[in-house]
């Protein structure tokens, strides 16, 4: 157990069923315990505690507002309708509370851009909830892809990110309702795909973004499934994804080089909690008479102390924790990667609304 004075302290805004994984995240982080959580209601909130077998030392409030003024909460995660990010996480920064974002952070840039200026300006650090980016996994990826002798340039990018809920879903879910989180599986499952294709491309935005006419909508005119094409004029590259609440589980990311190319298939998930592998190729070709190939694929495994959305945590806390000793200012790393991935998804959703026509960034 740290040191009492080590631990940042978190409120959770909402009860939404992410937020049942991210309690169990921050009570496994070292540095991190749940100081207060919060719903609409405060018998909503107790059966969330109850059923999460949260401290009793925990406060549970009726309303977000109390959480927001508990003055010994240092930081809040927000797992919130996206519709309601720009309001809870302003007031949070004003109210000087670090700021843990569900994803996708908000319904497009300008909205985004009002959470970072009040975070900046009030000194607190943001970071959105995905969870893959610190999985030490990601890592060795990254080491890999730039490497120039083994990956060389990145050429084209393949990501996936679907699954199929039960019919329920699609009656009262708030991703299925238009004025809840109208970016439906594009700003829920596409979130991922663009923050992988990016990542790859070490955060340079495409020079267009065309999303295909194969879009589904619901009666809501939410997007139920959609496919979205990248194009990075100056590197030639581009990157194509898939997001879906219509087809089986994927979660997938190709990336192909010039000298070698890399896959996983879980990479949002990993289908194990303390271990996770990818697949690479590097200078493969064919073998003589073109009857199989010069070498295999290879697996790199790795293994991890924590699980993934712990080590988020666990970073998050660190940065916190540094703010409030004066050592460091807050990590402005983490909104860049967030703000890139809302113009891509803008960009996505400005194609769709205009007839399907490229959109140049």
């Amino acid at each position: 157990m740290a040191h009492e004075e080590n631990i940042v302290r978190f409120g959770i805004l909402g009860c939404a069923e992410i937020a049942r994984k991210i309690c169990r995240a921050i009570n496994l982080s070292p540095n991190s315990i749940i100081q207060s959580i919060s719903s609409r209601s405060t018998e909503k909130a107790k059966q969330f505690a109850i059923k999460n077998n949260l401290s009793e030392l925990v406060k549970v409030y009726g309303n977000y507002e109390a959480v927001l003024d508990d003055p010994s909460v240092d930081a809040v995660y927000i797992p919130l309708p996206t519709s309601l990010h720009l309001k809870w996480a302003v007031l949070a920064a004003e109210k000087k509370k670090h700021v843990l974002l569900e994803k996708p952070t908000a319904l497009n840039v300008e909205e985004l851009d009002q959470i970072l200026e009040a975070c900046e300006s009030n000194g607190v650090q943001f970071m959105d909830g995905s969870m893959w980016y610190h999985h030490p996994r990601t890592s060795w990826m990254k080491e890999f892809l730039l490497d120039p002798n083994l990956f060389g340039q990145v050429k084209t990018i393949y990501s996936s990110s679907s699954y199929l809920p039960p019919p329920q879903f699609f009656e009262t879910n708030v991703r299925t309702k238009a004025d809840l989180d109208g970016l439906g599986a594009l700003g829920d499952a596409g979130w991922y795909c663009i923050g992988a294709i990016l990542w790859a491309m070490s955060y340079k935005l495409p020079t267009t973004v065309t999303t295909l006419p194969a879009t589904n909508l619901n009666s809501n005119g939410v997007i139920m499934s959609t496919t979205v094409f990248l194009h990075w004029e100056e590197e030639e590259t581009t990157a194509i994804f898939y997001c879906s609440f219509l087809s089986h589980e994927t979660m997938d990311i190709s990336v192909l080089g010039s000298k070698g190319s890399f896959h996983v298939e879980d990479l949002i998930i990993p289908y194990e909690e303390i271990s996770a592998s990818f697949k690479l190729t590097s200078g493969a070709g064919f073998a003589d008479l073109h009857i199989g190939w010069n070498e295999k694929e290879k697996e790199v495994q790795v293994h991890n102390e924590l699980p993934q959305e712990a080590l988020m945590v666990k970073e998050f806390s660190r940065l916190v924790k540094g703010i409030k000793e004066s050592k460091i200012r807050p990590d402005t790393r983490w909104s860049g990667i967030s703000r890139a991935c809302q113009v891509v998804m803008d960009a996505a959703k400005a194609s769709m609304d205009g007839g399907f026509k490229a959109v140049y960034i």
